[in-house]
């Protein structure tokens, strides 16, 4: 017998089998691969039910969110055991090699594992939700999503800051809601009439429709330097406009003072010469 004959032979084989199996479990194979095509799209539909029911109910974005992917994951999972049923194969064996090989990989994995448990943290208790500033790790922005993993925020120019969620849980959180405040100081010359200064800085204030008025904008008296009066100014803007109205507001407020005659006198010292005769 040839190479050829031999290779016709191991052909043959294989062929018999592949048309043996799926004579066997072509029926199987069908039925699973039609149970997993309606069971993805049913995941789907009840992770849309789910969003919408939590929606009717005003239940936060991300809250509900969180809620839609769980039911769609704990159809998948019935599906898949569906699907390993249509082959007779029992999920027992499974189960048992998932747990062991998440026993030895909790290690290699302690880092996004401890992401997800810190997201889970922050999705069930909300510290923060969508549309909220907050400044956290040195960085400021909208909370433009939040995911078992990480954090995004988004900033003025558009730039999305991602932080993952075990940096968040457990450190300093300042949250302003929607908003962020502006806090900014000027100097006037002690002849100044401070009482009109700190009036032309709260009409200004007033004036600017960008300006939040709760909390309400505060100005007042803030130092007495060497050769000015400080004059201080706290205010609260959308996060999205806060350099654009804090130039415009700083613009206004000097061109108000130069028209009312208000000094912003510029930094002097005085120097006392004493003549000493040997």
């Amino acid at each position: 017998m040839d190479a050829a004959d031999i290779d016709l032979e191991t052909i043959q084989k294989l062929a018999d089998l592949a048309s043996e199996f799926v004579v066997s479990y072509g029926f199987q194979m069908l039925g699973a691969i039609i149970v997993l095509i309606l069971g993805w799209f049913v995941a789907k539909w009840v992770a849309g039910l789910v969003l919408k029911l939590c929606q009717r109910t005003n239940l936060d974005v991300t809250l509900s969110k969180f809620f839609a992917d769980i039911a769609k994951i704990l159809v998948l999972v019935f599906v898949v055991i569906i699907a390993l049923g249509k082959f007779g194969i029992t999920i027992a064996p499974f189960i048992a090699a998932l747990g062991a090989v998440a026993f030895g990989g909790t290690l290699a994995l302690q880092g996004p594992l401890s992401n997800y448990g810190a997201g889970l943290t922050i999705i069930l208790t909300r510290p923060f939700v969508l549309g909220d500033t907050i400044k956290i790790q040195g960085v400021i922005g909208i909370v433009e999503e939040v995911k078992l993993a990480y954090t995004q925020l988004i900033t003025e120019d558009g730039e999305i800051i991602t932080i993952p969620n075990k940096l968040i849980v457990g450190e300093i959180l300042h949250n302003s809601n929607a908003n962020l405040v502006i806090e900014a100081s000027i100097n006037i010359a002690y002849g100044s009439d401070t009482k009109k200064a700190i009036a032309i800085i709260k009409e200004v204030l007033a004036g600017n429709q960008q300006v939040v008025d709760e909390p309400a904008a505060q100005a007042g008296i803030q130092n007495f330097a060497d050769s000015a009066i400080e004059l201080g100014y706290r205010y609260w803007v959308p996060t999205k406009q806060y350099y654009s109205v804090m130039y415009e507001v700083n613009e206004l407020i000097l061109s108000r003072f130069n028209e009312e005659g208000i000094a912003i006198p510029f930094p002097q010292r005085e120097l006392h010469i004493i003549k000493q005769t040997g």
